[in-house]
């Protein structure tokens, strides 16, 4: 046991490590220079085409090709970006870079709505359709097909950090170890319950009978693929987002008197640094870029490429309408849902309560925002995360499928396998250490992001012809 404790102190010290390189200043530049350069090319495409792209949201197209709904399509990607990087993702990013740091989430949203469009469109435009109708694209296709053949093996190199990634960080162990630690804290907090031990690590039943439970409901539904996944999606998240926002709205109305002084804090605090330890900083305020950046595209996936590979799936034949749908994603994402987290962490003040970390910061906040009722504030931060984080398994084992499909060059007898693997991850996923799961989480998605961003660049050209094209014939 000994040994084993070593080995995983080391390699939490490696992946630690590589995720301060990953997400150091050059991929932060890279992401931003990405998101500038797309909404100039794109014509300011996230302020100006915004009402255009929310009524499309609601209107599906009847002649379409593909597998679902232009509305699946999203709700698809939203079940995966709406996740604990909403909930869990953006109170750590509090915790550990200040108010601040939902400031630069939110300037990575903004851009990130142009990066987001600019993947729905080259997913659309690329996409392949086979004769039965299985839907296959993203960004191995628009790699592939737009830049070249040459350019394959950054497709491959792709498309093997997105199964990493779904598989081993953000599509399954920090959702189910989210879910675990909310449902503990809420019926179990002081651990009296006791299953069993791992080293000075105790379990208990609440942790064993979420895993169990939510491993079984997540095989029922991934085995029937996109269309499952897609009709599972297009119910549960218009809800869970609805229910959620609709609660912390209520806390921000019973704390009013609280939340101008709280947007004066995020907007003061984005560019002196302040965090619960620390102090003011020039360190602290590069914690506050790097964990708001990371969180935010974390929690929006703008960037990574994940989105696009659901948005191929749409039913639809323009590519530039598809984008915009696409686009809402982040809107809804990070503008209105992360905001309304760290707005009530912050007038809470459970950024700054020693103790607290990952889900029970939220929990704190809920909590102390609801003072009438507590427990039914804790209740609802339960209930959304579960949802939240349920849903996102479900999205991105299509994506994580969709990435080996194309790396084994459609063998499905290996997808198959993939898939009982994801079902496994989600199962032990509570019993994983969280920073690490986070950390490592990070460090994968920043991987994913560099062949994602260069064929972006590479091909933004083609995102303006299309738009010009598209635009110029459709006048608001």
């Amino acid at each position: 046991m000994d040994l084993l404790n070593v080995i995983g102190k080391k390699l939490a010290e490696f992946i630690d490590v590589a995720d301060a390189w990953i997400w150091d200043w050059p991929l932060m530049v890279l992401i931003f220079a990405t998101g500038i350069l797309l909404t100039v090319r794109s014509g300011l495409v996230q302020v100006i085409r915004m009402p255009r792209a929310l009524r499309y949201m609601f209107q599906n197209e009847q002649d379409g090709e593909g597998e679902v709904t232009s509305f699946g399509a999203l709700c698809t990607a939203l079940s995966a970006t709406i996740g604990t990087g909403n909930i869990v993702g953006v109170a750590t990013a509090i915790c550990l870079g200040g108010p601040g740091a939902l400031f630069w989430m939110w300037l990575a949203a903004f851009f990130g709505m142009a990066t987001k469009y600019a993947e729905g469109l080259l997913a659309i435009k690329y996409r392949t359709i086979e004769p039965d109708g299985h839907v296959l694209g993203g960004p191995f296709y628009y790699i592939e097909r737009g830049m070249g053949k040459n350019w394959r093996w950054l497709a491959k190199i792709f498309a093997f950090f997105g199964a990493s990634a779904g598989l081993l960080g953000i599509g399954t162990v920090t959702q189910i170890n989210g879910v675990a630690g909310a449902v503990e804290t809420l019926f179990d907090p002081n651990k009296a319950n006791i299953a069993f031990s791992i080293g000075d690590i105790n379990y208990t039943w609440a942790t064993v009978l979420t895993a169990i439970i939510v491993s079984f409901l997540v095989a029922l539904v991934i085995i029937g693929g996109i269309k499952r996944i897609a009709k599972v999606a297009e119910i549960v998240v218009p809800f869970m987002a609805a229910f959620y926002i609709i609660v912390c709205v209520v806390i921000l109305i019973c704390n009013a008197s609280k939340v101008p002084e709280a947007f004066a804090l995020i907007f003061s605090s984005a560019f002196t640094g302040t965090a619960a330890i620390g102090g003011f900083s020039g360190a602290v305020l590069k914690e506050a870029i790097s964990r708001g950046v990371g969180r935010g595209i974390f929690s929006n996936e703008a960037g990574l490429g994940s989105a696009p590979i659901a948005a191929a799936a749409a039913s639809t034949n323009s590519c530039v309408r598809q984008g915009l749908v696409s686009m809402t994603g982040v809107f809804i994402d990070t503008i209105i849902i992360c905001t309304m987290t760290g707005l009530t962490i912050i007038i809470s003040g459970a950024w700054f309560q020693e103790g607290l970390k990952g889900v029970a910061v939220t929990s704190y906040a809920f909590a102390q925002g609801m003072s009438f009722a507590p427990f039914i504030g804790q209740l609802c931060v339960t209930l959304s995360l579960m949802f939240f984080a349920f849903t996102t398994i479900l999205g991105w084992d299509y994506y994580a499928e969709r990435c080996v499909e194309y790396l084994t060059n459609g063998n499905m007898a290996i997808v198959k396998i993939y898939r009982y693997f994801w079902i496994l991850a989600v199962l032990v996923g509570p019993f994983l250490a969280l920073n690490t799961v986070w950390t490592l989480a990070d460090a994968l998605n920043g991987l994913m992001a560099f062949p994602n961003l260069v064929a972006l660049v590479a091909l933004s050209g083609v995102v303006a012809a299309e738009s010009k094209h598209f635009f110029s014939r459709w006048h608001e």
